[in-house]
């Protein structure tokens, strides 16, 4: 993944998903991680670090990536109160079989509903449209070798 467009993507990208009132930087991660990207939210101050894999990405494009954890920060105050909801309903124990079926279910939903918008607001606005198959693509050199 090509990083040297990553200010420019991010900048693009705030102002399009009408993020503009947030302060956000990014910050490589340049150690072994199972994550290709990530974003840390501070809601009191409006404050957002996109954390990006520098080290082992599973994605090739570095503007999807973007899409996609700002679309996180977008969706956060939902993801939030849909946590807080399952956390009324079900407790805080994380062992909990019903607890642990509603938040995987909705974490799922949540995480292929980002996926999918990000791929559209990419097909619509991005510079680099070929949408990203490098997780996939890492599991089949995995069992096939190519």
């Amino acid at each position: 993944m090509d990083f040297d467009n990553t200010q420019k993507y991010l900048d693009k990208w705030q102002k399009i998903l009408r993020l503009m009132d947030w302060d956000i930087k990014y910050q490589y991660v340049e150690k072994e991680w199972k994550k290709t990207g990530d974003i840390k939210i501070d809601m009191d101050d409006r404050n957002a670090i996109l954390l990006l894999n520098n080290f082992n990405p599973k994605q090739t494009n570095l503007e999807e990536l973007i899409i996609h954890e700002l679309l996180h920060l977008k969706l956060y105050g939902m993801d939030q109160m849909i946590e807080t909801l399952i956390e009324c309903v079900y407790g805080k124990n994380d062992n909990d079989p019903k607890r642990l079926f509603a938040y995987n279910q909705f974490m799922t939903l949540l995480e292929s509903t980002v996926n999918d918008l990000a791929k559209s607001f990419l097909l619509q606005a991005g510079e680099n449209k070929e949408i990203s198959f490098g997780r996939i693509m890492n599991e089949i050199k995995n069992e096939i070798g190519k």
